[in-house]
């Protein structure tokens, strides 16, 4: 998965919010972490406030 899908998976998993879309906001940021590393991650935690919105932390898996 490039890092633009990513962002935008994760774009309609945060417009939807609540707990299913937690579980599929994890599901993305482990398949990031996967294939692009941690720092890719943590970028996108970071700018889509996903610390704030789910209780992800950068530098941590979900």
């Amino acid at each position: 998965m490039t890092l633009d899908k990513a962002r935008q998976l994760l774009e309609t998993q945060v417009s939807f919010g609540g707990g299913y879309n937690r579980n599929g906001a994890k599901l993305i940021i482990t398949d990031v972490i996967r294939e692009h590393g941690q720092e890719a991650a943590d970028r996108l935690i970071r700018e889509l406030r996903l610390d704030e919105l789910f209780g992800f932390q950068p530098g941590a898996a979900p």
